[in-house]
């Protein structure tokens, strides 16, 4: 039960990081769509790896697209 909270919390996080990133490089950036598209994201590595991705992507379509072609 405790490690269950506790991915949770590592997702939570994860998840809230990347959208941060994202509204900050991106001011225009829909939050809540990027959201719901990381909410059914459930492994934690792959929520890092998107993490550092957000740090680098040259927009947020790109983010997006990426994710889309990866996670399909």
């Amino acid at each position: 039960f405790y490690e269950l909270i506790k991915e949770r919390g590592a997702r939570e996080i994860c998840i809230k990081n990347i959208l941060s990133i994202l509204t900050k490089r991106f001011p225009q950036c829909d939050g809540e769509s990027v959201s719901e598209v990381l909410d059914s994201i459930l492994n934690v590595d792959r929520l890092t790896e998107l993490h550092d991705n957000a740090i680098d992507t040259p927009s947020v379509e790109l983010f997006l697209r990426e994710l889309d072609e990866t996670d399909s």
